[in-house]
């Protein structure tokens, strides 16, 4: 029972996280309409020494040609849209650094448009590696490289990126910030920290009076589960079930209901999805069978056994045979456990069924059944406990009064560990019995002799 309760533990393997962390990044769209063009100066903060200085201004000629390449680019020629560009880049020495900057942003955009994402990514780095731009700009900016090298799986410049951008704004970050933290430091192996980002971010979202994002929960989830804390794990898949109602968080919540010990839960959670046709899965369903083994309701797993054989949801194969079998014996249904070790006996080449079938037929006093299939299982062998099935010969034979027989069955069981004692004690009993039932004759015979 132990291994079985194993099992049903880990009904549930979480899966992998990744297609919830590499989702594609939300990046700015183009701002030839934003403010940040306007052909006037704005006064900034130095990023490096935090010394003011002033943004100069676009000048109309530039802004002309940049709109020029994004106009090319949104109709669908991309080639000339570059072009475009790159006669604005030959004459670099001429222009400002807002100038240059938007140069590069330009590209940075179009290189992304492309799903060139390395260029996108290295235009974006000379963006914000000029000094005279809005902050607007420069955050915006930062932040979407973040995105990028997320999206390129190098963790440790996206948390370079962010970790910049947060000095530079210089406010408490939104939850959705927070996550983007949570993902980076999660991706990196850092647990403990994903935990702290995401944890913030479903917080300030229910504070917020807001459902928090059911990726938010998968994180947070994996997060703990990484960091080993199966209660935790539990409490974000109860609230994942809440919330999101899918038919995998049901099965998972059982899991981990069954990691943390809490089988009555497990139960209950299990059977509530299978009664919502959420269970389709073959382990599932095997797996709710061993829970109702566990929780001592045997009719009810050989019943779902059955039906989902029945159905094609679960392969009738020699195991599930068997466990249904099992399950039926367990329930006191011993006539229902024939048919399933039938079948599982024709499928077997061992003789492991048939001994079951032996034992089954014994306890419904079917005694020539019984020695039939006693016979069977030590022809076909590979028994765990052979002796057995010569008890259960002798025993049978005995109920048929085929003392002789039974002795010599009895005999044959005591050569095998854990058969001995009873052998030896079935042994003098037949031959009690066998000296009884002979003076019994021989009463009844004197007794018909004298009259």
């Amino acid at each position: 029972m132990g291994n079985m309760m194993k099992t049903i533990k880990h009904i549930v393997v979480f899966a992998t996280m990744a297609s919830l962390l590499y989702t594609l990044p939300v990046l700015l769209t183009s701002q030839l309409s934003q403010p940040i063009f306007a052909a006037k100066a704005e006064q900034v903060k130095k990023k490096k020494n935090s010394r003011s200085v002033k943004v100069p201004a676009m000048r109309n000629r530039v802004y002309t040609q940049l709109a020029r390449a994004q106009s090319l680019a949104d109709a669908g020629d991309k080639p000339a849209g570059f072009e475009v560009l790159k006669q604005v880049e030959s004459r670099i020495n001429q222009l400002n650094a807002y100038e240059r900057a938007m140069l590069w942003n330009f590209y940075g955009f179009m290189y992304y448009g492309d799903d060139d994402i390395t260029n996108a990514i290295a235009s974006f780095e000379k963006v914000v590696a000029e000094d005279a731009i809005p902050d607007s700009l420069y955050n915006a900016t930062l932040y979407s490289l973040a995105q990028l090298a997320m999206q390129q799986q190098d963790y440790d410049k996206t948390l370079d990126f962010l970790t910049r951008w947060q000095t530079s704004i210089n406010k408490p970050l939104k939850p959705m910030q927070q996550v983007l933290f949570a993902q980076a430091h999660y991706q990196n192996k850092n647990y403990l920290k994903a935990s702290d980002y995401v944890n913030l971010a479903v917080a300030q979202s229910e504070e917020a009076g807001e459902l928090p994002k059911e990726n938010w929960l998968i994180l947070q989830r994996a997060a703990f589960y990484e960091l080993k804390q199966p209660h935790k794990v539990t409490e974000v898949m109860e609230k994942l079930v809440r919330l999101y109602e899918k038919p995998q968080y049901w099965v998972q919540l059982a899991g981990m209901y069954g990691e943390t010990e809490q089988e009555d839960k497990q139960l209950a959670v299990m059977e509530t999805a299978y009664q919502a046709g959420y269970l389709t899965k073959q382990s599932q369903l095997v797996g709710l069978a061993q829970l109702y083994m566990f929780h001592d309701v045997p009719y009810k797993a050989a019943a779902l056994l059955k039906t989902s054989m029945a159905s094609g949801s679960v392969v009738s194969n020699e195991k599930h045979l068997a466990l249904t079998a099992q399950a039926y014996i367990a329930a006191k249904e011993e006539q229902k456990a024939i048919a399933p070790l039938k079948q599982a006996t024709a499928l077997a080449k061992h003789g492991k069924y048939d001994a079951m079938l032996a034992q089954t037929y014994l306890n419904m006093e079917q005694w020539q059944h019984a020695i039939n299939f006693a016979g069977s299982a030590l022809t076909k062998g590979q028994l765990d406990r052979e002796g057995d099935m010569h008890l259960v010969d002798g025993m049978a034979r005995f109920n048929l009064a085929q003392y002789d027989q039974a002795i010599v069955a009895f005999e044959q069981a005591k050569a095998f560990d854990g058969s001995e004692k009873m052998a030896t004690q079935w042994t003098k009993y037949v031959l009690r019995e066998k000296q009884h039932q002979l003076q019994l004759a021989m009463m009844l015979d004197s007794d018909s002799q004298g009259e």
